[in-house]
């Protein structure tokens, strides 16, 4: 009895899973642009990284 709740409630929830994924909505330009702009300062961020990098081993190297 106990296994034929359980396998009730199993298909009850897969079917409300299914139900809510099938009701996403689609992106926006908004949200597209705002994921563009994300990319883009993660990117700037690097180089700045890379850059202040490059800064910090020019002055070791005129240390020696």
């Amino acid at each position: 009895m106990k296994h034929g709740m359980n396998i009730k409630a199993a298909v009850v929830l897969c079917g409300l899973v299914a139900a809510l994924s099938a009701c996403q909505k689609q992106e926006g330009p908004a949200e597209k642009a705002g994921k563009e702009v994300d990319k883009a300062v993660g990117q700037v961020g690097q180089q700045v990284q890379k850059a202040g990098a490059s800064i910090e081993d020019a002055a070791k190297g005129d240390k020696k």
